[in-house]
């Protein structure tokens, strides 16, 4: 059974997946588009920076945030100079930091679906003067759905494991920064195993139930598109 104070994890871990996924997909997908259509020689360089989370070690990613975030930083100073607090130790700052290490996880299955869809269906709607935005809109996002529910499903996923990068940036304050995969680790560091085995087990189900989602419907959309 799951205590109180990890009752109030899983609910800050799952509105942080969810505020995280939210933003990576409004951010992601003018990105993605971008990325897949472009012939500009800036290209592999925004590649590798949307990559860097998957190499990168969590812990340098989070400091060099805490650093941007703190009070001391380009970010946290400027919040203090207009009268705001600084991010670090926030669930803003989660937030933060959450959608930039899951980057790579929604923006490369959003450009593979546009990609994927070639320009044929775009070039055949500009003949019957569909605009830029309708031609998108209409054409676009409908042949990119398995892209987009994939992005969807993976940075929540990967939203919801975080230690590395949450940690460093929002610490461990219960109720208000701590989100599961930290209080998994309180639990093993205090020797509370059963309770650390309860927490986990959670995750696992929620992992699992969200791929398993995935590929019954990227199948489906498989079969309808067959």
């Amino acid at each position: 059974m799951l205590t109180a104070a990890d009752t109030t994890a899983l609910v800050i871990t799952l509105q942080l997946a969810a505020v995280t996924t939210v933003v990576l997909l409004l951010v992601g997908t003018p990105l993605a588009w971008w990325l897949a259509r472009s012939h500009s020689p800036v290209k592999p360089v925004i590649d590798a920076i949307v990559a860097l989370p998957l190499v990168l070690p969590p812990t340098v990613l989070g400091f060099y945030l805490l650093l941007a975030l703190g009070p001391e930083g380009a970010i946290g100073g400027l919040m203090e100079s207009i009268g705001a607090k600084p991010l670090a130790f926030t669930f803003t700052g989660l937030v933060i930091g959450s959608v930039i290490y899951s980057l790579p996880f929604v923006v490369q299955p959003l450009q593979d679906a546009f990609a994927g869809i070639g320009r044929r269906p775009l070039e055949a709607a500009a003949t019957l003067r569909a605009g830029p935005l309708d031609r998108f809109f209409s054409i676009a996002l409908p042949l990119a759905r398995p892209g987009y529910l994939t992005a969807a499903v993976l940075g929540f996923a990967h939203t919801l494991g975080e230690f590395g990068v949450v940690l460093m940036i929002g610490g461990n304050i219960p109720g208000s920064t701590q989100v599961l995969s930290i209080a998994i680790y309180d639990h093993v560091e205090s020797l509370q195993y059963g309770q650390a085995h309860a927490v986990s087990a959670v995750l696992l189900v929620l992992s699992f139930v969200l791929l398993l989602t995935v590929y019954v419907l990227n199948r489906r959309f498989r079969v309808i598109r067959l």
